[in-house]
């Protein structure tokens, strides 16, 4: 899969992280760097989300 805005190959994390943010069903996917932009964060910050998210449990990031 590819980024909707610059055509990067996705990685897991950031394919779950589209899954989650956007809508679970979405086809539309976003690299770190894309979704930092789309919502005014740090890619850090959404590596933390992620991890978050794996820690309790969530299956996009499985």
């Amino acid at each position: 899969m590819k980024c909707e805005t610059c055509g990067r190959e996705l990685r897991n994390v950031e394919i779950g992280l589209s899954r989650k943010l956007i809508n679970r069903g979405t086809e539309i996917f976003f690299c770190l760097d894309c979704l930092a932009e789309k919502y005014k964060t740090t890619e850090q910050k959404l590596i933390e989300l992620a991890e978050y998210y794996y820690k309790h449990g969530c299956t996009l990031f499985r």
